[in-house]
Formats: C-alpha cells, sequence, structure tokens
C-alpha cells in the first residue's frame, strides 16, 4: 500500500505501506471508502454521473441515511477527491454533488462487493443460524 505522508517512518511518498499497521494512510483511507453509507453514496451519484444532485436528492435516495450521516459522508468523500461540491449563491443555498473520475473509478470495485454480497447473502445467511442453533447432544 502506498503513504501518502512524506518521511512518514523513514518512508518516502510513494512507497508502499503496511495496511495492518493503524497508521498506515492506506489503511485509513479503506476505513473511509469502506463504510456503507460511503458504498450507498457513491452507488446514487455513479447513476447520475456525470450529473449532479442536491443534498436532499440523494438523502431521499438513500433510505435510512440522516442528515447528519450524509453530511459527514460526503464532506469525507469532498476531502478525499472523490466528490465535487458545488454551491449555487440563492437563498437558501442550493449544494449540489458529484463524483469525480477518481470517485467514478471507486464505483467498479464497491459494485463488485455489492454483488458479492448479494450472491452470497444466502450463504451467510445459512451459516448464521446454524451458529445460532443450540449444539446437538
Amino acid at each position: 500500500m502506498t503513504t501518502s505522508r512524506p518521511h512518514e517512518s523513514g518512508r518516502r511518498p510513494g512507497e508502499r505501506g503496511d495496511v495492518l499497521d493503524p497508521l498506515c494512510p492506506t489503511r485509513q483511507l479503506l476505513d473511509r471508502v469502506g463504510t456503507k453509507w460511503t458504498s450507498m453514496t457513491v452507488k446514487v451519484l455513479a447513476e447520475e454521473a456525470p450529473d449532479e444532485l442536491r443534498f436532499a436528492e440523494l438523502r431521499r435516495r438513500i433510505p435510512g441515511i440522516s442528515q447528519k450521516m450524509l453530511s459527514v459522508t460526503l464532506q469525507s468523500l469532498v476531502r478525499d477527491g472523490l466528490v465535487v461540491r458545488r454551491v449555487e449563491p440563492t437563498v437558501p443555498p442550493a449544494v449540489h454533488y458529484r463524483l469525480t473520475d477518481l470517485g467514478l473509478s471507486l464505483e467498479e470495485p464497491l459494485a463488485a462487493l455489492r454483488v458479492w454480497a448479494e450472491t452470497h447473502m444466502p450463504e451467510i445467511d445459512r451459516n448464521n443460524q446454524l451458529a445460532e442453533e443450540p449444539p446437538s447432544s
């Protein structure tokens, strides 16, 4: 994994890091992009690409997400350069979001993970049911 912090642990920018190290920037990035809310937000924005979506429309399309969690998720995606935020100077301001090319490149691996989960959910459910059954004598 690559590090994004120069001279961290004697490494130069772009050198391989250790994803098992809690301080590894790659691990920290995986923690951010590996959340369910990030996956759903990227999916919804990818469906609209290259167009934008307003905050309220994003929230409507992601059942169960709170306003605060969507805001935190979008802030993280913007900070990482995966999403662009555009504010129209209206009253109240209209805020629009769209994926960057980097953000669009994240959709493919996230989509593969969603397909894997949907494909294997019956097996996972069976395993969970077996784990909950009392041991037979």
